[in-house]
């Protein structure tokens, strides 16, 4: 049987980065690895039932959900016995969910809100597997989260620029000066480390802008980019 994924690759470096810096930001318990592999699954889940809401295919795509859905479940059994208010972090992205959700029955996934939501979301999980840990938000873990979410929109801009909004020139402005912004305003907070981790993402967007990139090229960059981010921010926290 052939697997049904997700086709957006770029939210499997949501999925893992934000997650992982939360453990980072806090410690490692072995709780972490159900809490993962749940949170894997429970993604994988919410491709097949957002895409219910179009109302085509509704029991293919209600076949993938329970498939992914289980084991999700069973897993984040796990994490709910050893720290049950980690639940309210999983209420928090229900808002999220639900704006998903309406821009997958309007057929119009690729919204910029729609990604802004999905990026909340990640997010939010970075948060809670922080939590997981001793139960409580830190400075660090504030950090991972605002980072991400700076991170992975400058992402989103900048992969719009490229492939669906590449002519459109007030697009092009706001991208870039997203991108001035976001390490001018960690090194006004003070963060130099976390400020060099957006700098890559600065110099691709005006460097790339408007050369020939097919859209497998812009990924394979991000998922580089990504991961350059990923090794400043844990130095960040570290140091």
């Amino acid at each position: 049987m052939q697997l049904f994924l997700p086709k957006q690759h770029g939210a499997w470096a949501m999925l893992i980065i934000p997650f992982w810096l939360g453990v980072a930001a806090s410690g490692f318990l072995w709780h972490h690895i159900p809490f993962f592999f749940g949170w894997l699954f429970l993604y994988l889940a919410t491709y097949p039932m957002l895409l219910l809401f179009k109302k085509k295919k509704i029991q293919f795509y209600t076949k993938w959900t329970l498939i992914y859905m289980t084991p999700a479940l069973g897993l984040l059994l796990v994490v709910l016995f050893t720290r049950p208010t980690i639940v309210y972090f999983g209420l928090l992205m229900i808002p999220f969910f639900i704006i998903n959700a309406y821009y997958s029955s309007k057929n119009n996934d690729r919204a910029f809100l729609n990604d802004i939501s999905a990026i909340l979301t990640f997010s939010i999980a970075g948060l809670a597997s922080s939590y997981l840990y001793n139960g409580s938000i830190s400075a660090e873990t504030i950090l991972i989260f605002a980072a991400s979410i700076l991170f992975f929109t400058g992402s989103t801009f900048y992969v719009k620029t490229m492939i669906r909004e590449k002519k459109n020139l007030a697009f092009k402005w706001i991208s870039w000066g997203f991108h001035v912004v976001a390490p001018i305003l960690w090194l006004l907070l003070g963060e130099w480390i976390v400020a060099l981790a957006f700098i890559p993402s600065l110099v691709r967007a005006f460097y790339m802008y408007g050369k020939p990139y097919s859209a497998k090229q812009v990924g394979i960059y991000e998922i580089v980019n990504a991961a350059i981010f990923f090794i400043f921010i844990v130095v960040a926290i570290v140091i």
